[in-house]
């Protein structure tokens, strides 16, 4: 049976005898691995909340005399999430403790990003000088 799966493979018995039809298939797909993966990025932007950044707005809300702490009260008293807001898009982020620290701040985040959900892989957060 294993003879037959091997035969159908193209392959030999021996590991290091790969066909060339599937030696280009390992290549293809490592390729395609490779390239599917973000590289690390920094990201500069304003620790926000979800609700105010893309809906209603820090003065909208009033939930604070500052943005800091209209974005403080959003996330912990509505269940909002701390996005990074570069004026255009509100990306979400992977950590959702550490923006608190930053909230109503330029910020540079440094991560890896989810394109299909918008998501920054949080490697690290500091103030935007």
């Amino acid at each position: 049976m294993l003879r037959s799966i091997l035969s159908r493979l193209a392959l030999s018995p021996f590991p290091s005898a790969l066909s060339p039809q599937l030696s280009a298939l390992f290549v293809v797909l490592a390729a395609t691995v490779l390239s599917a993966a973000s590289p690390k990025k920094v990201f500069v932007g304003v620790i926000t909340d979800d609700m105010c950044a893309t809906k209603a707005g820090h003065s909208t809300m009033k939930m604070g005399s500052t943005d800091a702490e209209c974005t403080i009260a959003c996330v912990d008293a509505h269940g909002a999430q701390y996005v990074l807001y570069d004026g255009k898009t509100a990306y979400s982020l992977s950590d959702q403790r550490t923006p608190q620290q930053f909230a109503g701040r330029r910020v540079k985040v440094t991560g890896t990003l989810n394109e299909k959900n918008k998501t920054i892989l949080v490697m690290s957060i500091v103030a935007a000088k």
